[in-house]
């Protein structure tokens, strides 16, 4: 009786994303979720390159033409920037490592498609706003009602800190320190931490906030939407 032959993508799947991104290589819950999207649209990709379904691919269905080809479609029909398209190529990358480890008989397959490069984009010149123009953003949000007053001082706190959407809606009650010196615990891409002080009128209106939000405890969210739980980066893009 043959033996069938070992279907290393599906096994190798579930534990790059259950074990090795969030417990060996400590990713958040935001980076996985972008490399699952990623890996989702290649596999689907691949599946219909291929003309087969999703169940019957294995590895060496993924070899430097499909990624490529793959790579182009997203800038192509996707209309994907550039930078985008390097970001998908990360978590490419970062998959195909993690198989050259776990499947030495497969290194020379990985090293192929490691060997894919980035592609060269320009740098964007970062821009800000002035402190007037700050005034008239926060101008525009009505304060009357009570998801107001949450975005006005969400806003507030983004840009006296100058956090990324998501480190803002992460912020937790434990994060932040009230009294002087005052300041908020971030912690941005690969969980890295950082403190960033905080203007003292910054700091009164989190306090008065956080007055509101009756018996709030430590470990829980900072910003919570209509229904009291953790406001996501999608609420608040259409907010």
């Amino acid at each position: 009786m043959k033996t069938p032959k070992l279907n290393k993508l599906s096994s190798s799947l579930q534990d790059f994303f259950f074990d090795h991104l969030p417990r060996l290589r400590g990713m958040s819950p935001h980076t996985i979720h972008s490399y699952r999207d990623c890996l989702t649209l290649l596999i689907r990709f691949v599946a219909v390159q291929r003309k087969r379904p999703v169940t019957k691919l294995n590895i060496e269905d993924f070899d430097t033409k499909q990624i490529i080809d793959f790579l182009q479609m997203l800038e192509n029909e996707r209309h994907n920037s550039p930078t985008t398209r390097n970001i998908r190529l990360a978590a490419i990358h970062v998959y195909f490592r993690y198989l050259a480890g776990r499947y030495p008989e497969i290194l020379e397959h990985c090293q192929q498609i490691l060997a894919i490069p980035f592609k060269r984009t320009r740098s964007r010149v970062i821009e800000y706003f002035e402190y007037d123009e700050i005034q008239s953003v926060l101008a525009t949000i009505d304060r009357s009602k009570e998801d107001g007053i949450r975005d006005y001082i969400l806003l507030a706190t983004m840009f006296n800190t100058g956090a990324r959407v998501q480190e803002i809606l992460d912020l937790r009650l434990c994060d932040l320190q009230l009294i002087k010196p005052y300041h908020a615990r971030l912690f941005g891409k690969g969980r890295k931490e950082r403190l960033c002080p905080l203007w003292p009128q910054t700091a009164q209106l989190l306090q008065e906030f956080i007055l509101t939000r009756h018996n709030i405890k430590q470990d829980e969210r900072v910003f919570l939407n209509h229904r009291k739980q953790p406001l996501t980066r999608l609420e608040y893009v259409i907010c």
